[in-house]
């Protein structure tokens, strides 16, 4: 059975059959101010002692056994049931969703809060995309919506759609329709998520097996990831600059590092604009650095999702410690040379308060020490982002998933909680790494043909453990730290910001 047909199996638990006429159908509410309630019992011109005995009827139809609950062997028969294939139906994620206490059990409460907060909820992304506000979604508006949301897709795809949706055959899809398409859906009703719900469930019959359309992967905007990643990481390092400049030059000495000596330092010689010696070149680097990362990071977790068969987003610490492991080492990698140039540029001597020029700089690494310069320290840098962007990215998504479990009872985190969230992520990532940050920085900085030069990563180790104490490979945490926090939370505040506004 489709999804159409799905829809139509919900109706005879309980949700009514509206006329097929356009007009009759229709039902356009314009009342103002915040959606309520209200806009949705006048959207379906259903009473609330009506839509009490709906969802009451649909609870019982779930609780067969009338033991009063549902568990998750009672949804996922229901849903059977209702003959959703195996395929797209979401049993586990709709048992979570509404089992808001986490007994392992869903009472009728829970039950009608889920039934509330989806029916508002979708009635928001009804009204948005009825740009007409007439109280149908016309085939036009539904392309609109999906163009917007960086979903191309050809008339033949936009036509079946609508004819998935549209019950009663009239080319237009009613509220009520709408619904009974994506009322047992559990996940947030974004267009893109609505059009991957869809794209798993108009399956073409061929006989005994079934065909899954070209979609989602193929039609939407990759490149919004990069700009969010961009834009976010352009963002922080800008705000932190001073404290990067004051930790790399505290990484690379050898002799005792103290802070407030080295501020006063690069004050005397540089001034106010010394703080941000290599900000611009920063920048150019963090930019693709952090679009690179997020890009790969959304494109590992589809993948590990793919192969274990779960959602992106349910794919668990591991997968997220995984997927942000290689989305950072493929990241770093691409841009390493300018990190290189970087390092030397913020820890090159003053001469008469003026830094050195970026292109003479460059030049005499590539002359006097080679192309095989430009990736002096790869190694320890690998390892250290490897560990850091799982820690950060899994930590990261880890509490947000916990603030709404325990905090914001399955509501979507605001920007307090995402800056906590970024903030706790990134100090922790950055201090279990720290070491290997500073033996990145002491091989980054030194000139081949010094007579000091290292040897290699286990040479800095040694050389630093020998001379320095273990304490030796802490230089500059104090700045780092005040650098991380802010610098983590600006990034992922702006990421969640740049995401919703691009409809990623």
């Amino acid at each position: 059975m489709t999804g159409a047909g799905a829809g139509h199996a919900v109706e005879r638990v309980g949700l009514p059959k509206m006329e097929s006429t356009r007009s009759a159908s229709c039902n356009p509410v314009r009342k103002s101010g915040p959606v309520t309630m209200d806009h949705v019992l006048l959207a379906l011109r259903e009473s609330k002692e009506e839509r009490d005995i709906r969802i009451r009827s649909l609870f019982n139809f779930f609780d067969a056994a009338n033991s009063g609950y549902l568990d998750y062997a009672q949804i996922e028969s229901g849903l059977s049931a209702l003959q959703i294939p195996a395929q797209y139906k979401y049993a586990k994620d709709l048992f979570k969703v509404c089992d808001a206490n986490r007994d392992g059990r869903v009472d009728y409460q829970e039950f009608r809060r889920y039934m509330d907060i989806k029916e508002m909820e979708l009635y928001k992304i009804f009204q948005t995309i009825d740009v007409e506000h007439n109280g149908c979604i016309l085939p036009e508006e539904l392309w609109d919506a999906l163009v917007k949301a960086g979903i191309e897709i050809s008339d033949e795809e936009l036509a079946r759609f609508v004819e998935h949706v549209d019950k009663d055959n009239n080319g237009i899809i009613t509220f009520e329709e709408w619904r009974d398409f994506l009322l047992l859906y559990p996940h947030e009703a974004t267009i893109e998520n609505i059009y991957h719900h869809w794209e798993r469930v108009c399956l073409v019959d061929i006989g005994e097996q079934a065909v899954i359309p070209e979609g989602i992967s193929k039609h939407v905007q990759r490149s919004k990831y990069f700009i969010a990643g961009g834009i976010a990481g352009a963002a922080s390092r800008t705000a932190t600059a001073p404290l990067d400049r004051l930790k790399v030059v505290l990484q690379v000495q050898t002799a005792q590092a103290r802070l407030v000596p080295t501020i006063r330092k690069i004050w005397k010689e540089e001034g106010f604009l010394g703080f941000f010696r290599g900000n611009g070149l920063n920048v150019l680097k963090v930019a693709p650095e952090s679009a690179i990362k997020f890009h790969a990071y959304e494109l590992l977790k589809n993948a590990i999702g793919d192969y274990i068969g779960e959602e992106k987003d349910d794919i668990g610490a591991f997968g997220r410690l995984l997927a942000g492991g290689m989305a950072g080492a493929v990241a770093q990698t691409a841009i390493y040379p300018l990190d290189l140039v970087k390092t030397r540029l913020q820890t090159h001597a003053c001469e008469g308060g003026k830094a050195p020029n970026l292109g003479t700089l460059t030049k005499d690494i590539l002359v006097h020490e080679g192309p095989r310069a430009f990736y002096k320290g790869l190694v320890p840098s690998l390892l250290g982002i490897i560990p850091y962007a799982g820690i950060d990215l899994a930590a990261y998504e880890t509490l947000k998933d916990l603030s709404r479990t325990y905090i914001l009872t399955d509501s979507e985190p605001g920007p307090l909680v995402q800056l906590g969230c970024g903030t706790i992520s990134g100090a922790l990532g950055a201090t279990c790494v720290y070491p290997l940050q500073v033996i990145r920085t002491r091989m980054q900085a030194q000139r081949s043909k010094s007579a000091a030069a290292y040897k290699g990563m286990s040479d800095v180790f040694w050389r630093t453990l020998q001379n320095e104490g273990y304490r030796g490979f802490y230089k500059g945490i104090f700045p780092n730290l005040l650098k991380v926090v802010p610098a983590a939370s600006i990034t992922y505040m702006v990421y969640e910001t740049m995401k919703k506004t691009l409809d990623l």
